[in-house]
């Protein structure tokens, strides 16, 4: 289970790390929240492996070991990535898992390329930040260049993880902390822009796929009415919320990461 890539169309490298049994007709793709990468999923992936599914987690240009290209960022261009790692996999169609970012990244695959998803696991996310999103993120990205990454960890630390899940797993924060600071600034400001700049709310109704939306009661970066908002316009999705959890779920609470996202294998089968 070495981490692996390919090659989009447009030239870009894309890293990706498989769990689980290659041959499985379970097939999902796990996309990570902003200025994390494959390694955010770790114990949710190994679950899934555990009980049957292929699951691939990828790291998404800007992030990781992917390329960072100097360009500006689209929710579609990240989109199109996932299709061109399904490709590369030979696989028609996917269960999409995102979490924040890579929930969004999710829908956008939904919304341009409806064929290739057969079902949604969304996980403290949202189809648009908002009115004021465009100001708000393009402050977080000029912060970051002016002031550097670190300047940003503490904010970070208490939007992440619960003030318990903090004091009891300082081992699970610090590897996040880790992965951040690793991050390019000129790739991370510019996939901030992104985040404050997409908008896929009128996509949402004309989705036939299974859906599950979760969320956590303390999530104050994606809070539980952006996800209302979700559950309201996707038809026949579920919406679950997690008391005492915030924005990183997959880590916080995998369990919970784990069953929507089996759900949701299980009702696109």
């Amino acid at each position: 289970m070495t981490l692996a890539s390919f090659t989009t169309p447009d030239g870009t490298k894309i890293a990706y790390k498989v769990h689980g049994n290659a041959a499985s007709t379970d097939r999902v793709v796990l996309v990570h929240s902003l200025a994390m990468d494959h390694s955010y999923w770790q114990p949710v992936a190994e679950a899934l492996a555990a009980a049957g599914v292929c699951a691939v987690a990828v790291d998404c240009r800007g992030h990781g070991a992917s390329d960072k290209p100097a360009a500006q960022y689209t929710i579609a261009t990240f989109a199109d990535d996932m299709v061109a790692l399904l490709d590369h996999l030979g696989w028609p169609k996917a269960v999409f898992g995102g979490s924040s970012m890579g929930g969004s990244v999710s829908l956008g695959v939904a919304s341009y390329h409806p064929a290739r998803v057969a079902g949604l696991a969304l996980i403290d996310t949202t189809s648009c930040y908002g009115e004021g999103a465009p100001k708000a993120w393009a402050e977080r990205a000029d912060a970051a260049k002016d002031k550097g990454l670190a300047s940003l960890t503490d904010f970070q630390r208490t939007r992440w993880f619960s003030d318990a899940f903090r004091e009891a797993h300082a081992d699970v924060v610090q590897r996040c902390v880790d992965v951040f600071l690793k991050n390019d600034i000129d790739a991370y400001a510019s996939t901030c822009r992104m985040l404050g700049n997409f908008d896929l709310r009128d996509k949402l109704p004309g989705f036939k796929v299974p859906a599950r939306i979760v969320v956590g009661d303390e999530d104050y970066a994606t809070p539980p009415a952006m996800a209302q908002e979700m559950h309201k316009l996707i038809p026949g999705s579920t919406y679950r919320l997690i008391e005492k959890a915030r924005h990183l779920m997959p880590l916080e609470r995998p369990d919970v990461a784990v069953e929507e996202i089996l759900a949701v294998v299980q009702a696109a089968r």
